[in-house]
C-alpha cells in the first residue's frame, strides 16, 4: 500500500511499488511538468516537453517508462528479455545521473527492471557483457549507443518500445547530429518517444521532425527560473577587468557570500587563472575540468556536495564540449575548450544546496544564463545569482534581461548595492596576486593536474609495471610551481576591513574540515632516538607447585 504522502501521484494509476519509491523520495505532489506529462505518456502519446531546469523533467519521463514496462511484464504475453527503453543524454555525467534517478524509482521492482549506463568509453569491454544480459533500459550518449549498435553489442530493431531524448536542445549543439541520424536507422519504425528540453530552439525542432510522431507539445506557462521570492538575481557593473577580481576577492574573503558557490567563467584557461588568483589569498577552490576523466569530475562534484569545498569554478556547456554551430565536436580554440566532448557542467548536473551562482564572465547567450542560474534555488531552496558586467557588455546583458523579463517587462537583474570605494584598500593586494598568475603558471597548473591523474590512474598501472622507467621519469620530473603564493596575502589586517563590516566579518576564521576521524596510533618508543628507557614491568614468575 502506498504511503499517504504519495497521494498526489495516486490518481495516475501507478504501480504500488513506484508509489512507494516516490514516497521514499519525499515527493508529496508531482511538479507541473510531472502532472502534465505522466498521464499523457501513459496514454501512449509522443511528448515534446519544455520545462525549466530543476523542475523534475527526469522523473517526468522515468516514471511512465517504468510504469509501461512493469505493466507490459505483468499483463502482456511472456516474451524474451530484451532492451525496450533507451535514454539518450548529451553528457556522461547526465547519463550517470539519469540512471541513478531511474534506479531510485525502481527500488522496489529491481528484480523486474534492470538499468545499464553505457556512456563511459573506457568501460567498453564490461559494457559488452552487461548488454549481453539485455537490461530493460539502457542510458548513454548518442556516440556510445551508436558504437554498441555498430558492433552488434546492442540490438534494438525488434525490441525497442520507448525512446527518451533528455536535454534535447543540447544534443545537436554537442555535435551529435550525425550520430543521431545514424542511430535512428537501427531503431524500429514504431516506438513511443519523449523529448525533454529546457528551451525550444531550431535543434529541438529538427529533432522533433526526426523522432516524434504526432506529438503532444507541453510548453508550460511557467517562468524559466524560480520567482524573486525564491531566486534573487543581481548585476554588478565593474569598470575594468581588475575590478572583477577585486570584487570577487572581497566577497569571498570577507564572507559576504555565505554557503556553497558556483563560479562560472567562459574558458578553461580563465578557470585556472581564477583558481590560482584565489589561492594567493588562501581561498580554497577547485576547477571542474573536462580534460580529466569522468570519475575525477564526479569525485569533485561529490566532494562539493559533501562540503569539502565551498566553491567550484566551472565553464558552462557551450565551453565544455559544445562547439560553435556547424563544426564538429572537439575542434575548439586551443586551451579554451575541454578535450572531452561529452563533459557538460551547466545543465542537469546536481550540485546540492548551492546558495550562490556567480557569473564572473557574462554568459555567451541568454540560454546559457538560464542553465547556469538553474544550479541554485532548486527544490524550493532559496538562491542568488550575481553577474559581473563590464561597460562594453551592457548591450548583451540587455538581451538576457529581455528574455528573462518576458511580457511584463519588469527588471529581473537588480543592481547589487556595493560601494567599490570601501574596498579600495585591497586593490594593491589584488594587483600583487594578479601579477603572480602568469600564462606559464596557468599552463603548469593544468599540467600538474594531468600528471597527478596519470600517476594515480588504475588503467595505467599495468603499463607502468611494464615500463618502470616511464613512471620514474614522471615522478622525478621537475616539481611544478604554478604560482608563487605569498603567505601575507592570506591575512587581512583589521584596518583594511570596511568600517561598516568591522565586527561582523571574520576573515581569519578557518572553516571546519570535514575529514574523517583518524584513529591515533600509539607511538612506539625508540630509546636510540629519545634517549629514554622505560623499564618494562617484571612478569610474575610462576610458583612451582
Amino acid at each position: 500500500m502506498a504511503d499517504p504522502e504519495a497521494l498526489g501521484f495516486e490518481h495516475m494509476g501507478l504501480d504500488p511499488r513506484l508509489l512507494q519509491a516516490v514516497a521514499d523520495l519525499g515527493w508529496s505532489r508531482p511538479t507541473l511538468i510531472q502532472e502534465k506529462a505522466i498521464p499523457l505518456a501513459l496514454e501512449g502519446k509522443d511528448l515534446l516537453a519544455r520545462a525549466r531546469t530543476g523542475s523534475g523533467k527526469t522523473a517526468a519521463y522515468a516514471i511512465p517508462v517504468l510504469q509501461l514496462l512493469l505493466h507490459r511484464k505483468a499483463t502482456g504475453p511472456a516474451v524474451e528479455q530484451a532492451v525496450r527503453g533507451l535514454v539518450l543524454v548529451p553528457t556522461k555525467e547526465l547519463a550517470r545521473q539519469a540512471r541513478s534517478m531511474i534506479l531510485q524509482l525502481a527500488a522496489y521492482c529491481a528484480r523486474d527492471i534492470r538499468v545499464a549506463d553505457v556512456s563511459a568509453a573506457e568501460d567498453s569491454a564490461s559494457q559488452r557483457s552487461v548488454l549481453m544480459e539485455k537490461p530493460d533500459i539502457v542510458v548513454g550518449t548518442p556516440s556510445r549507443i551508436l558504437n554498441h549498435l555498430q558492433q552488434d553489442n546492442l540490438v534494438l530493431r525488434d525490441s525497442l518500445e520507448l525512446l527518451v531524448l533528455d536535454e534535447a536542445d543540447l544534443l545537436f549543439s554537442f555535435g551529435f547530429e550525425e550520430e543521431l541520424k545514424s542511430l535512428l536507422c537501427h531503431l524500429p519504425r514504431i516506438y513511443q518517444a519523449f523529448l525533454m528540453s529546457a528551451t525550444f530552439n531550431e535543434d529541438v525542432q529538427a529533432l522533433k521532425e526526426l523522432v516524434l510522431h504526432n506529438p503532444v507539445t507541453l510548453k508550460l506557462q511557467e517562468s524559466q527560473l524560480p520567482g524573486p521570492d525564491q531566486l534573487r538575481q543581481f548585476q554588478v557593473v565593474c569598470q575594468t577587468e581588475e575590478d572583477k577580481f577585486l570584487l570577487l576577492y572581497a566577497l569571498l574573503k570577507l564572507s559576504l557570500i555565505r554557503g556553497k558557490s558556483l563560479l562560472f567563467v567562459n574558458t578553461l584557461e580563465r578557470s585556472y587563472r581564477l583558481r590560482l588568483f584565489l589561492e594567493q589569498f588562501s581561498i580554497p577552490t577547485c576547477v571542474l575540468n573536462g580534460e580529466l576523466p569522468l570519475c575525477s569530475r564526479c569525485h569533485i562534484i561529490s566532494q562539493f556536495n559533501q562540503g569539502f569545498y565551498d566553491c567550484v569554478i566551472a565553464t558552462d556547456a557551450e565551453v565544455l564540449g559544445a562547439p560553435v554551430k556547424g563544426k564538429r565536436r572537439g575542434r575548439g580554440s586551443k586551451g579554451d575548450r575541454a578535450s572531452d566532448p561529452e563533459a557538460g557542467v551547466a545543465r542537469g548536473i546536481d550540485f546540492h544546496y548551492v546558495s550562490t551562482v556567480l557569473n564572473f564572465d557574462l554568459p555567451p547567450t541568454p540560454e546559457a544564463y538560464i542553465h547556469r542560474a538553474g544550479r541554485t534555488a532548486r527544490a524550493n531552496n532559496p538562491g542568488m545569482v550575481l553577474t559581473f558586467v563590464l561597460p562594453t557588455e551592457q548591450s548583451h546583458l540587455g538581451t538576457i534581461e529581455e528574455l528573462l523579463s518576458g511580457e511584463n517587462g519588469a527588471p529581473v537583474l537588480l543592481p547589487y548595492q556595493f560601494r567599490m570605494e570601501e574596498i579600495e584598500g585591497f586593490r594593491y593586494r589584488c594587483r600583487d596576486a594578479m601579477r603572480s598568475v602568469t600564462k606559464q603558471a596557468i599552463r603548469e597548473a593544468r599540467l600538474k593536474e594531468i600528471k597527478e591523474e596519470l600517476l594515480h590512474s588504475e588503467r595505467l598501472k599495468t603499463y607502468f609495471e611494464d615500463n618502470p622507467r616511464d613512471l620514474q621519469l614522471l615522478r622525478h620530473d621537475l616539481p611544478l610551481h604554478p604560482a608563487v603564493v605569498k603567505p601575507h596575502l592570506g591575512h587581512v589586517p583589521d584596518y583594511l576591513v570596511p568600517p561598516a563590516l568591522r565586527g561582523l566579518v571574520h576573515p581569519h576564521k578557518k572553516r571546519k574540515k570535514l575529514a574523517s576521524r583518524k584513529v591515533k596510533k600509539a607511538k612506539t618508543q625508540n630509546p636510540l632516538r629519545s634517549f629514554r628507557h622505560r623499564k618494562e614491568r617484571s612478569r610474575p614468575t610462576a610458583v612451582p607447585s
